[in-house]
């Protein structure tokens, strides 16, 4: 078995959802030694989020952007947590609802996403630095 661990800062980006497959193989270059396994992406932040979707047509992104602030409105006055603007909660739960990491399968040397899949950064405050994900791979 070989496992393979590959910190990653990703560069600052807008408010949005952003497809960042092409950096995340690019960082780990060893899954091209793995025939069969998997490979999970962690972002360690709580108020950005990973998910996996539409690659092709940017339309499916801003429609998840346009879904998750009509789901999760800022300036809510219900919010007790909102030391840090009005974006600060709902980015929170936005997070807690897509999820900290995916799960990816390699095979023959590659992730196995579906023909129309990528892997989406999605960075839910108006304004932030760069996020870090960490990039495990293991299989044989």
């Amino acid at each position: 078995m070989k496992i393979y661990q590959q910190p990653l800062q990703l560069k600052a980006r807008r408010r949005g959802f952003h497809i960042i497959t092409a950096e995340i193989q690019q960082a780990v270059p060893q899954l091209r030694e793995i025939n069969t396994g998997m490979c999970q992406v962690f972002i360690q932040h709580t108020s950005a989020s990973l998910t996996i979707n539409e690659n092709a047509d940017p339309t499916v992104r801003e429609d998840f952007e346009m879904y998750f602030n009509k789901a999760v409105p800022e300036n809510d006055p219900d919010y007790m947590h909102d030391y840090e603007g009005s974006d600060d909660m709902p980015a929170h739960l936005k997070a807690a609802m897509l999820g900290a990491s995916v799960m990816i399968p390699i095979r023959n040397g590659r992730l196995a996403l579906g023909t129309w899949q990528g892997i989406y950064l999605c960075e839910h405050r108006n304004h932030d630095g760069g996020r870090n994900v960490i990039i495990t791979a293991w299989g044989e």
